[in-house]
């Protein structure tokens, strides 16, 4: 049975986790977590904020998804549509799930990402 989400990973590719580390440690304000040393050596960063966690592993081939991604949940949504892109990403609304408001955008490596308030 499965009882709840542990984590998401997305992929990255070699040598980016300085803006990794600025995009989700200080533009979304995650903590980075420590990765166990046997996976440390692989490169890569994991990030928590609550219960929620991301981790980015390196990929030499990378390619990012223009569909698959994350839907975080947040509150405060225009808040975050903003600091995003005073930090220069772009923050594309879409209107179309009912009950939220909701926009995408990409972080530095160009995964995609969904940020969703519910409504009420």
């Amino acid at each position: 049975m499965i009882t709840a989400l542990d984590h998401v990973q997305l992929a990255a590719p070699p040598h980016t986790e300085p803006a990794l580390r600025t995009y989700y440690g200080e533009v979304l304000g995650m903590t980075e977590l420590p990765k166990p040393a046997a996976l440390a050596a692989n490169g890569g960063l994991w990030f928590a904020r609550g219960p929620v966690q991301l981790h980015l592993g390196i990929d030499p081939d990378f390619h990012p998804s223009r569909k698959a991604h994350p839907g975080l949940r947040v509150v405060g949504i225009e808040a975050i549509a903003a600091r995003l892109a005073r930090h220069g990403a772009e923050v594309v609304w879409d209107e179309k799930l009912p009950g939220h408001r909701r926009f995408y955008s990409e972080d530095p490596v160009g995964n995609r990402l969904e940020f969703l308030e519910p409504l009420g």
